[in-house]
This record gives C-alpha cells, sequence and structure tokens, in this order.
C-alpha cells in the first residue's frame, strides 16, 4: 500500500498507507448550504499563530486529506486539494463535490499551484513541514491544525471541525455533523449490544507489502479508529503500545500470533493499493493456521473509508464495523 499518513514514529511510518439525491426541498437545500456573514474573524490555530480574516474564507485550499473532508462536511468546497485521486479513492463518505485543483502531494504541496489559485485560507496540518507553512504563510492566511492526538483523538477531531467552521462561517454545518456523529456511535453501540457483542475483543490493522513481506499496522485504543470501537462496546485486543500521536505500532505476521483466539479481525484496503491480507498472505502458513484466521472471523471492510477521517468518515466506519460483526456472530 502507499504511504498514507505523514507525521507518524518512524516505526509507523515505515507502514503507513488513506446518498444519492432525488428531491430536495428549497428550505433543505439552503441548509445544506454554509451561511457566512461578511465580518472579521480572528483564530489562534493549534500552533498557537493568531489568524485574521476580513471575512469567512470561501476559497480554501486543503493540503490533508482530513481537513478537506471536513471543509466538504461542512459544505464548503475546497479550490485546491492534496492528491485528489488518492482522496477520491480513499475518503468516499464526503466526496468531492466540485473539480478542485490538485495542488501536489500532501507532504509537497506545489506552492506556484497554490499561489495561482489566489486563496483567502490555507487548511494545513502539522504533519507538514515548517518549511513548506512559511511559504504558503506568504501566499494566504494558514489555518495549522494538530494532525493527531493519541491521548484524545475524537476531541481533537471535533475540534478541528470547529476551527474550520470558525474559519469559514458554517458553525451550523458544525454542530449538526457533531451530532450526527454522536447519535451514530450511540446507535453503533446499540446495535453491538442487542447482537450480543458487547465486550467483544476485536482488533483493527492494515498492512504493506514490500518485497513479499507483509508488515502489519495495529490501531491501539490511542488512535482514532481504536477510540471509535471503544466508544461503541469492543475491547481492544492489540497489546503492542501505539505512538504518541496517531496510536499506531508495528508488527508482522507472527505478531498477529499474540491476539486471543476468539478476536475479530477488521482491515481496510483499497482497490487501487491491493489487498496485503487476502493476497499477500494468502499462501502464508503462520497467517492460515490462526484461529480467527481459521473460524472466519477476518472482515474486509468497504473501501473509501478514510482511517484518519472526520466525523463522516467514523460514521461510516461505525456501519461498516456493526454490518460486519452482525453478519457472522
Amino acid at each position: 500500500m502507499k504511504r498514507l499518513v505523514l507525521g507518524c514514529t518512524a516505526a509507523a511510518l515505515a507502514l503507513a498507507v488513506a446518498g444519492c439525491g432525488t428531491t430536495h426541498s428549497a428550505k433543505e437545500e439552503t441548509a445544506d448550504k454554509p451561511s457566512r456573514k461578511a465580518a472579521p474573524i480572528t483564530l489562534t490555530d493549534a500552533t498557537g499563530t493568531r489568524i485574521r480574516l476580513d471575512k469567512p474564507a470561501t476559497k480554501v485550499v486543503g493540503t490533508e486529506w482530513n481537513v478537506v473532508e471536513d471543509l466538504v462536511t461542512l459544505g464548503v468546497d475546497p479550490v485546491g486539494v492534496a492528491d485528489v485521486k488518492g482522496y477520491t479513492a480513499w475518503d468516499t463518505a464526503a466526496p468531492l463535490k466540485n473539480s478542485p485543483k490538485d495542488i501536489g502531494t500532501r507532504g509537497e504541496p506545489s506552492m506556484d499551484t497554490i499561489a495561482a489559485l489566489d486563496p483567502d485560507l490555507i487548511v494545513a496540518t502539522t504533519d507538514l513541514s515548517a518549511a513548506a507553512v512559511t511559504q504558503l504563510r506568504k501566499i494566504a492566511p494558514v489555518l495549522e491544525v494538530r494532525s493527531a492526538d493519541a491521548t484524545g483523538q475524537i476531541g481533537l477531531m471535533t475540534k478541528t471541525l470547529d476551527l474550520i467552521a470558525q474559519a469559514t462561517g458554517t458553525t451550523a454545518q458544525a454542530d449538526a455533523a457533531k451530532k450526527a456523529f454522536d447519535t451514530k456511535l450511540t446507535a453503533g453501540r446499540k446495535a453491538l449490544a442487542d447482537a450480543g457483542l458487547a465486550g467483544t475483543p476485536y482488533a483493527f490493522g492494515d498492512g504493506y507489502e514490500q518485497a513479499n513481506q507483509v508488515s502489519v499496522r495495529p490501531y491501539t485504543s490511542g488512535s482514532l479508529i481504536g477510540e471509535v470501537n471503544d466508544r461503541i462496546g469492543l475491547v481492544n485486543a492489540w497489546k503492542v503500545k501505539g505512538d504518541k500521536d496517531y496510536g499506531l505500532a508495528t508488527t508482522d505476521v507472527e505478531g498477529l500470533t499474540g491476539l486471543p483466539d476468539a478476536v475479530r479481525f477488521c482491515y481496510i484496503a483499497n482497490t487501487v493499493d491491493g489487498d496485503p491480507f487476502a493476497d499477500g498472505l494468502a499462501k502464508n502458513a503462520v497467517w492460515k493456521g490462526l484461529p480467527f484466521v481459521k473460524a472466519g472471523h477476518v472482515e474486509r471492510l468497504p473501501d473509501g473509508i478514510w482511517m484518519f477521517g472526520g466525523p463522516r468518515s467514523m460514521a461510516a466506519y461505525v456501519d461498516a464495523v456493526v454490518a460486519a460483526l452482525t453478519k457472522t456472530k
């Protein structure tokens, strides 16, 4: 798989890989659109930098996929997006409604491309290098948000959404998104409990294949997905320690032997980058001999759920996990 996360620890980096509308009333259409009052806005971003905007931003560039998802969620169509093709493949919970300019990679955005867009705001994360952020600030105000925090990923996710909403005058949309996410967590927890699955040992991971060797990346309770798992009543079965930012760890197929026999194992892959478990481990004796593999308790969740995304991605993840676990109890 491709490297999908920036700014993880060296060990994590070695493994890093990413409703049909018919009719709507006029009232519904209006509610979907951000309401922006033209008044000056002053914000303090994650780095302590104060940003002043003459009015809510409308021409916004996003240098990381989670902030792009937030913009889409808030009803703001970004004019520039890093790696549009990658976003389209890995984040289907918040599909782009426009055709933004591809500004380059998430780690190395094109300054010339961004400058040509003449944005009134650039939203970046702390994963982007300080040198790149300095260059971006010469183009337009930069709102820098923290990439991840293993001490509270959901809290950070909603804080980031709120900060972007303040900058774009879309606080009502942010409140609605947070409420919908909380409702999804409650419904997911109830569905698992009703199915007798509360307290089920559960392990989520992704993989990376190189030179015919598959490495596995566990998502501990400190990861965003790990915290969501805790909230819906699952018990994280990973015993390894995650990094301080993303809550991710490193292991190999032999490391999976430390998981309990009754564990339910789920992962997300992508047709664009391949499936390291179904394909890379198809003939691996250790993998095939694992009790949970023999029991058929391995599920590939639907493509396009971004593991480091915002409320929409995490809501899609809850739906996917509930469907997978209740399908084969």
